[in-house]
């Protein structure tokens, strides 16, 4: 290993590791979380650990990870092929970037503690769903960018003023070697295998039929896909956000509130006058 990779890796131990003060409270029970994920669904992750803090910082969002949920006839056919991992009776449903592991699958306890989102990609037939999912687990034991570590590491030192626009080009980093995947960009390529879109470039074009009529069409253009971050699952017009709690049937009227000791107390009055 060469002394680069070495840095890198010490780097990469010490940031991938939470920080002390950072809690982030799950909004959705694990259960809910289990029975509302689907095949080809991606879970955005506002994880703890340092490096989350930097990604969290450069790209303006909640959302430091993402993977991509396989479902569980994919996990036991992982599972059973493989003679390392032990989920201790847990399927791992997620296949993920880890910037220690690399791709690797994971059980979804790793991550329903944690603050999460569910973005569903909408319009994809069971079929093309199966080519995301199979083009992500071909990619399984490839290495996280290393490279990446020693640019996203220089932010935790001092956090500089870097312009908004300019953001997203600082998460273009590392080798650009495609076997060396980080998470945003795996779970990019494996939707845009199937020209499934998620943030693309779009111009347009103008041109007369034969009937001399104007006509204006929009064209799509990939992007890199290093350049996706997380985030971007979030904001794509493409995916639906999902939510367990509404997703399982939520009935406001079913709540039950805590009690104060004095009893439930009316709720103040405001002159809305004034």
């Amino acid at each position: 290993m060469f002394i680069s990779e070495r840095i890198g890796y010490w780097l990469a131990r010490y940031l991938s590791k939470p920080r002390d003060e950072a809690v982030n409270i799950a909004t959705s029970r694990p259960e809910l979380l289990r029975k509302t994920l689907r095949k080809g669904d991606v879970l955005l992750v506002e994880g703890t650990s340092r490096i989350s803090t930097t990604i969290k910082y450069l790209t303006q969002s909640t959302w430091s990870h993402a993977a991509l949920y396989i479902g569980k006839e994919e996990a036991t056919a992982i599972h059973s092929a493989s003679t390392s991992a032990d989920y201790s009776g847990e399927l791992p449903v997620l296949i993920e970037a880890d910037v220690l592991e690399g791709v690797r699958v994971v059980p979804l306890s790793m991550y329903s503690h944690l603050h999460t989102r569910i973005c569903r990609p909408v319009g994809l037939s069971a079929e093309e769903i199966d080519e995301v999912v199979r083009f992500a687990r071909s990619r399984i034991g490839q290495h996280y960018d290393l490279k990446n570590i020693f640019d996203l590491a220089r932010y935790l030192v001092t956090v500089p003023p870097i312009p908004t626009y300019w953001r997203r080009y600082f998460l273009q980093l590392g080798s650009g070697d495609p076997t060396k995947a980080i998470c945003s960009s795996l779970i990019a390529q494996a939707f845009q295998s199937m020209n499934y879109p998620i943030l693309p470039r779009v111009s347009k074009i103008t041109w007369q039929d034969k009937r001399g009529r104007v006509r204006t069409e929009e064209v799509l253009h990939r992007r890199d896909p290093s350049l996706y971050v997380p985030r971007d699952f979030d904001v794509s017009p493409y995916f639906r956000v999902v939510k367990p709690a509404i997703e399982q049937g939520f009935d406001p009227h079913n709540l039950t509130w805590a009690r104060s000791e004095q009893g439930d107390r009316p709720l103040p009055e405001f002159d809305l006058e004034n």
